[in-house]
């Protein structure tokens, strides 16, 4: 390629990053809050998180107590090896957080709800089904998908922590919340691999759908279709015309 051509190319490549991370940063822009988040730790967010974040990677370096070694090795062996990446996960808190009660407009709140899932990603990549935390954030990571409008993949997401732990009632909520958007849950199926688990499932049923409970199937079976799961549960719900 000539020299005149090449460096048109980088002229031009150049202008279209400047560009994006003009753009970018436009859709981040909270008014009164640090456009970066994830080095500005303003203090209104991190009261807002769980306590365990101000230990974790990059967190303890810049907020004043987090540099403490007994909570550092405490939680880290509560934690397991994701601990070392569970400075993401307090990101995408942070980042879920503005999008939920900050952000103005629809534009900066799904750019937000995809960088928080961005952060749920890299915990996923350091983190084995058994992390303590799993059912949690694929629970956040799920309705921040339905928030989006990814209302297939986001209900997946609850049903794998629901796989991974049968009575996390957040996930439940969290359906009981997307169902009362759509519409009534009239009949509820659940596939157990052990019938002996249903007292796990009976209170957690009655929480979340209360007085007004749905027809209801429990269903003994010899497999499910993921692997390594141990429940599966089928809701028919009414929608409104």
């Amino acid at each position: 390629m000539p020299i005149y051509g090449y460096l048109r190319y980088l002229f031009v490549i150049t202008l279209l990053g400047c560009s994006a991370v003009k753009d970018a940063s436009a859709a981040a822009h909270i008014p009164g809050y640090p456009d970066n988040v994830e080095y500005s730790f303003d203090p209104r967010e991190v009261a807002l998180l769980p306590h365990y974040c101000i230990y974790t990677r990059v967190f303890r370096t810049s907020i004043p107590g987090g540099n403490n070694k007994v909570e550092i090795d405490r939680w880290s062996a509560v934690m397991g090896p994701a601990f070392n990446a569970l400075h993401h996960y307090c990101w995408g808190l942070m980042k879920m957080n503005r999008a939920l009660l900050l952000a103005k407009d629809k534009q900066v709140k799904a750019y937000y709800l995809r960088a928080a899932n961005d952060d749920f990603d890299y915990v996923f990549r350091f983190a084995s089904r058994d992390f303590v935390l799993m059912p949690e954030i694929l629970t956040k990571k799920g309705e921040n998908l339905i928030r989006l409008g990814r209302k297939v993949e986001g209900l997946a997401e609850i049903n794998r922590a629901l796989e991974i732990k049968q009575d996390y009632w957040p996930a439940y909520a969290a359906l009981s919340d997307y169902y009362e958007s759509t519409g009534d849950v009239a009949k509820v199926t659940v596939y157990l691999l052990d019938v002996d688990d249903r007292p796990l499932i009976n209170p957690v049923r009655q929480e979340f759908f209360g007085d007004s409970r749905p027809a209801s199937t429990l269903v003994e079976v010899s497999a499910l279709a993921v692997p390594g799961a141990l429940i599966e549960i089928e809701a028919v719900a009414a929608i409104p015309s």
